[in-house]
């Protein structure tokens, strides 16, 4: 199926579902969900695979909130995100749609402490260091936000003045840009939009995947 936009209800499922997350709800108007967002979702990211899929396979991530070790008990997500990644932490383009909008992102969302280790390894080294910083500082020109978990000092082993430090401060580091909701939202200006941003990550995920991969560590 060619993707064409989310539904016309995306967004009001979503500012509903904000008012009210109960199961109540969900059942109701678990149809627009179906209708309006995953199913646009599964086709905007089956349309977007023959380019990026060599990152791994699109996944449309699960409507329900893990609440095992969360005190916020509502159950189900405000939001649905589509990623394509080999693995949590070395590379992805992510997309997601929800009450703020269309929002795209990726990087490195997540380090396991192997992750980690091989990004500030990476990150110190003079040549592999300041080709992500300008990979960085591109992407913040075209207008994404960089962000992600950060030390409030220094990493141990790395003294303040180092000239990446900001760099080496982060346990993890994504970059990400949002549009609000809008008439594009539902129509097929939003693949353009997803895939131009997800073109101008790509350095950025090349870097993540030669640099920092997927984790070493047995799956949890």
């Amino acid at each position: 199926m060619r993707f064409l936009g989310f539904g016309e209800h995306a967004i009001d499922f979503y500012d509903g579902l904000e008012a009210d997350n109960s199961k109540v709800y969900w059942d109701a108007h678990k149809h627009q969900y179906l209708d309006d967002v995953r199913a646009p979702m599964e086709a905007l990211l089956a349309e977007l695979e023959p380019e990026f899929g060599g990152l791994g396979e699109p996944k449309v991530f699960r409507p329900y909130r893990d609440v095992r070790f969360s005190k916020e008990k509502t159950p189900y997500k405000t939001h649905c995100g589509g990623v394509i990644e080999q693995g949590r932490g070395g590379g992805a383009y992510y997309v997601q749609v929800g009450p703020e909008g269309l929002r795209v992102g990726g990087g490195c969302f997540h380090l396991e402490a192997d992750q980690l280790a091989r990004f500030r390894t990476a990150v110190d080294d003079p040549r592999r260091g300041s080709a992500l910083e300008k990979i960085i500082a591109k992407l913040t020109r075209a207008g994404f936000t960089i962000q992600g978990e950060r030390l409030k000092t220094k990493p141990r082993g790395y003294e303040l003045d180092h000239p990446r430090i900001d760099l080496l401060r982060h346990k993890s580091l994504y970059a990400a840009i949002t549009w609000p909701p809008d008439d594009v939202l539902h129509e097929r200006g939003s693949f353009d939009r997803v895939r131009k941003a997800w073109r101008a990550l790509r350095p950025f995920n090349e870097w993540a995947a030669d640099h920092v991969g997927i984790s070493e560590r047995p799956a949890r």
